[in-house]
């Protein structure tokens, strides 16, 4: 009798994404240009095939990748004089390549990523512009996309310099942002006090969004894991981070097991259980207790928010698996005043890879687990 072997769920959720587009995977996604989801997904890819010996998960990344670096190294659709640092993120996969190929195109692209860094825009205290057009702000987001990517330039590239640089931008954002009443994290922080969202007194935004700490709390262990032990400020990251999982694991919903949009306000009118936000503390939490960051207790919240992934959020079709409830996209601004109907407002989607991404991460992180 032949068995049916059933496929991981990473495996299911790569296939799903393996679907969004034609057949040589060139169209991946609704944007033809370097961007920072498209890089996540692309990356989540390329684990899941060394993860499960799947060559073609790595060849999407490869090709994909491939339609933007050039043979000088260049980057095609990319900006460095935009100084924004979701432009850094898609560069994460160039490592993989590099190591893969021996191609010196990768290092090159690398090494202008690393350019852009090493002059982009800061605060007084030298934390990075989120962009250069948002003046003096600091975005939980952008330290997903820039610290993991210039530790691992750092390791690869023997720049131990760098592993300082990372250091400081993760520990100032956690100074500036952190409301110690309830241990989380405000989604951005404008030194100059002069947006319409930023507080007179403390400069911070008023609320907690899930996707920004979610954003924070995978910089932290994807930077982590570049760095040497005996850099003098390794135990302090690795302090700050299971102190903020302890506040994400109070604003847990107990029944769930998942995360709400806006973190504290519960089930408060407009507020939801949230895809992204709630993958991404489930990857952070599982990787954390892999690697030893994290006491072997959170394996219980990310075990707890996986199942509520799986039986809540997620359902399984004929066309593969469908992730529903992820938040489109938010921001601050003009017209993004970081208020709590603003982050309830913003469109709530399925399939986006916004969600299906971080998804995907945490799958294979939980696949992990011993």
């Amino acid at each position: 009798m032949q068995v049916q072997t059933q496929l991981s769920w990473s495996e299911r959720i790569a296939e799903m994404i393996c679907q969004q587009c034609d057949g040589e995977g060139y169209h991946v996604f609704p944007s033809e240009r370097w961007a920072y989801v498209q890089g996540m997904t692309l990356m989540a890819m390329a684990r899941t095939g060394k993860q499960y010996g799947k060559d073609e998960y790595v060849s999407f990344m490869k090709r994909h990748m491939d339609l933007y670096v050039q043979e000088d190294g260049s980057i095609g659709t990319y900006s460095l004089e935009e100084y924004n640092l979701d432009q850094i993120n898609q560069g994460k996969n160039l490592f993989e390549l590099l190591e893969a190929t021996g191609d010196q195109r990768y290092a090159e692209a690398a090494h202008l990523l690393a350019a852009q860094l090493a002059g982009q825009p800061r605060t007084s205290e030298g934390g990075f512009w989120h962009k250069k057009i948002y003046p003096f702000q600091m975005w939980l987001d952008g330290l997903y996309m820039s610290s993991p990517f210039l530790a691992q330039y750092a390791k690869t590239f023997d720049r131990p310099d760098l592993w300082d640089e990372v250091a400081h931008q993760i520990l100032l954002i956690e100074r500036k942002t952190r409301d110690p009443r309830t241990g989380l994290l405000y989604h951005g922080w404008d030194e100059s006090k002069e947006q319409i969202w930023a507080d007179s007194v403390t400069g911070c935004s008023a609320h907690f969004w899930s996707r920004a700490m979610g954003w924070y709390a995978m910089a932290i262990v994807d930077s982590l894991e570049h760095f040497p032990i005996h850099h003098p400020k390794r135990g302090t990251i690795i302090g700050i981070f299971e102190r903020m999982c302890h506040a994400l694991v109070r604003v847990q919903e107990q029944e769930s097991g998942l995360w709400f949009q806006v973190l504290d306000q519960g089930f408060r009118k407009g507020n939801y259980l949230e895809a992204s936000g709630s993958s991404m503390f489930v990857y952070a939490m599982a990787k954390g207790v892999r690697l030893r960051y994290l006491e072997p207790h959170f394996r219980q919240a990310a075990e707890k928010g996986w199942q509520g992934l799986t039986s809540r959020l997620m359902e399984e079709t004929e066309k593969g698996v469908k992730l529903n409830a992820i938040c489109h996209g938010a921001g601050l601004s003009l017209d993004r005043d970081g208020s709590y109907s603003y982050y309830v407002g913003e469109q709530i989607v399925s399939d986006s890879f916004m969600g299906v991404a971080p998804l995907l991460l945490a799958a294979l992180e939980m696949e992990r687990l011993p």
